[in-house]
């Protein structure tokens, strides 16, 4: 087999040129006299910034909740940086990468309302709170709340301190629909005890997209004297918010979802004043008691992910925090609203508006979750992921901002057939 051939089979025939596109910030000045709302149902616009992507044709992708593609504008940066790091060998690595991986920090801290020296960069939002569980100050009949809908990495470092440092783990689970804010905040208030020290909680429910009222369970737990630490894999670049607005003790993220960095890149946030408190994981060589790089010690590893996070920040402020949030959401309700009302559809996330953004989860009454993703894929290629266990029963549902409403639109076709079978 020749070279060029070989490299055709491990890419999919995307060797050569890169496919002509419109820099985001052209596309956005053609519209800038719309608001979000309006731009939300453009369809040529959206149809312009999906030229800007290089998408597999083999199904219609709905399935970005583990990892958001790429911006063909973001990628060719991120690869520049990884040809210039490599140019430049140690040098780079002895001479610029802690100073620019700061800078990097101080550049997300701006994007996500935090001060400089609270946010360090990390590899994903598992990382970023497994710091924190295993960092925690904990005294043996320390009480610990999650949920049984959070992500199961983050409950199996919970359940490993109740092995190693003898804690007890509380756990709640979270209705699908629940009647308001208030029934949200008294289903963790509820189980706090004397004993309670920490709290985790979803900002949106991995699995339903399911967006929980994170300031009033932060006022209530800080009353009580709990602090709070926020699983925030799918909200940053999702949905409108900042750190100050949330008051919460920790956050983490996972950049390389709604951000659309490249694999391997995370955020932790650490309010100032809870940093000293916190061990860290491994070892660190420099940094003072209340400096979060202490926290962040994790060797050699692909700096050229971390430039490319300010990349990625710039393209998405190009495009607008609030036109990205209102399409996400007018694509998801694009689908959602049409068979939330049909007989053997189940639709996991709310229905009001604010309670979710672009993921949704939906099921069929009859059908298994790994069954009905496999029927939309087989019959009608469409790509998502089974959800089956904890009170969710149904296919997660993740489109981006380059998912047409024809697509979506197919999928509601697929549902409605599927629940006539």
């Amino acid at each position: 087999m020749k070279k060029r051939d070989f490299l055709k089979t491990l890419t999919g025939g995307l060797v050569g040129a890169v496919a002509p596109f419109t820099p985001i910030e052209q596309l956005i000045e053609q519209k800038n006299k719309k608001t979000p709302e309006e731009l939300a149902s453009d369809e040529q616009f959206w149809s312009q910034v999906r030229a800007g992507y290089r998408l597999k044709p083999d199904y219609i992708n709905l399935e970005n909740g583990y990892y958001c593609i790429q911006p063909t504008e973001v990628l060719e940066k991120h690869l520049d940086h990884a040809r210039a790091i490599n140019y430049q060998g140690s040098w780079y690595m002895r001479k610029s990468r802690f100073r620019n991986k700061e800078m990097v920090a101080n550049r997300l801290a701006d994007f996500v309302g935090a001060e400089h020296g609270e946010v360090v960069v990390t590899r994903n939002t598992t990382e970023s709170l497994d710091l924190v569980i295993g960092g925690f100050p904990w005294k043996e009949g320390d009480e610990a709340i999650y949920a049984e809908q959070d992500y199961f990495s983050m409950r199996q470092m919970f359940e490993l301190q109740e092995e190693t440092k003898g804690i007890k783990c509380k756990v709640v689970s979270v209705p699908n629909h629940p009647a308001d804010d208030e029934e949200l905040v008294k289903l963790y208030e509820d189980a706090i005890t004397e004993k309670t020290r920490l709290i985790m909680v979803c900002h949106m429910v991995n699995v339903t997209g399911h967006i929980l009222p994170i300031r009033k369970i932060c006022d209530m737990a800080h009353a009580r004297g709990v602090q709070v630490m926020v699983d925030g894999a799918h909200a940053i670049a999702h949905v409108d918010f900042n750190m100050k607005d949330l008051d919460c003790d920790y956050y983490g993220s996972s950049l390389h979802k709604w951000l659309s960095v490249p694999l391997g890149a995370g955020l932790l946030y650490v309010r100032r004043d809870r940093i000293a408190d916190l061990t860290p994981l491994m070892a660190s060589y420099c940094c003072e008691d209340d400096e979060i790089r202490r926290l962040n010690h994790i060797g050699t590893h692909p700096c050229h992910t971390d430039l490319s996070i300010i990349d990625a920040i710039e393209y998405h402020e190009r495009l607008g925090m609030a036109n990205k949030q209102a399409r996400l959401r007018h694509i998801q309700r694009r689908w959602s609203d049409q068979v939330r009302d049909i007989d053997n559809v189940v639709v996991n996330t709310p229905r009001d508006p604010h309670r979710s953004c672009g993921i949704a989860n939906v099921g069929i009454s009859h059908m298994k979750p790994a069954d009905l993703a496999t029927a939309l894929l087989e019959q009608y290629r469409i790509w998502t992921v089974a959800i089956d266990g904890h009170g969710v029963h149904g296919c997660r549902i993740s489109p981006n901002i380059y998912t047409l409403e024809w697509e979506v639109d197919a999928l509601a076709n697929a549902l409605r057939e599927l629940a006539k079978a």
